[in-house]
């Protein structure tokens, strides 16, 4: 199939969000699919792409493995749209964009095509679907197919757990994010940094809190992730954890989350 970038088309952009962190077991699924619900709470339409091969957000969703016909897969190597691939939920205004293992040849098939790290960006230009947000659930990994999450965003939510290495890893997210700012997306940035398994009884969750803090700044959002075996639970569950359990800890935090990143994004569309 011959594959050729989509053509201009005069409708509402969707603005994408990729959540990041090469560094895996930080919660960027769990903040995905419980963002994605909590701003279709408020009525916003979400698509959340699922771009790990492991497809924990497609599960997390409540999305069966045999169910999932078109995915991430087929829309990176040409054969498919993301309008075809997505997949409601059980949250109204909510659909997903399934992922399965096959996507993890993706990036050993994609290393000679034509614009290798513009296929997921062209797939969204290509949307013709109502979206208000984007979310892009990216492997823990800085490769291909993160490049083509970043390439794709507008901006990046940084997932980071409360643990010693978290600021090293975040120092490397951000150079790249930089690069490829510079070289392929100039839109792109951080909107924020979301400090994840919060344990206030754990010293090391406030040291790793005011250090990150005292680097990034007004980056950092105010609202923090509790660790919260509710939160834990509800992938098991097929259900993201405000559909789980509206009223535990985690949820609640993840309602403030949405809250909190909407101002951000109506202070960015005011500047």
């Amino acid at each position: 199939m011959l594959y050729a970038p989509p053509k201009t088309q005069d409708k509402r952009r969707p603005r994408v969000l990729a959540l990041a962190n090469q560094k895996g077991g930080v919660g960027k699924t769990t903040t995905a699919i419980n963002l994605g619900t909590a701003l279709a709470a408020i009525e916003k339409s979400v698509l959340i792409i699922d771009l790990d091969p492991q497809g924990n957000a497609s599960t997390g969703m409540g999305l069966a493995v045999d169910g999932r016909e078109i995915t991430t897969y087929e829309v990176l190597i040409g054969e498919a749209t993301l309008d075809a691939a997505a997949m409601k939920t059980a949250v109204p205004g909510l659909s997903v964009v399934p992922s399965t293992r096959d996507l993890s040849g993706a990036e050993i098939e994609l290393t000679d095509v034509d614009r290798r790290e513009r296929r997921l960006a062209d797939a969204v230009e290509a949307l013709e679907g109502n979206w208000d947000y984007v979310l892009i659930d990216c492997p823990p990994s800085l490769g291909l197919l993160t490049l083509n999450a970043l390439v794709a965003a507008d901006a990046v939510v940084v997932p980071l757990q409360c643990e010693f290495f978290a600021l090293e890893g975040l120092s490397h997210l951000t150079r790249t994010v930089e690069r490829v700012r510079k070289a392929l997306n100039p839109r792109l940035e951080i909107q924020g940094v979301v400090l994840t398994m919060f344990d206030k009884r754990n010293n090391i969750c406030d040291m790793v809190e005011s250090d990150v803090r005292s680097h990034f700044g007004d980056k950092v959002y105010k609202t923090v992730i509790p660790r919260n075996v509710r939160v834990s639970e509800a992938p098991s569950y097929g259900k993201p954890a405000l559909l789980y359990d509206w009223r535990c800890r985690g949820s609640q935090a993840y309602i403030h989350l949405a809250s909190e990143l909407l101002k951000r994004e109506e202070k960015e569309m005011a500047a």
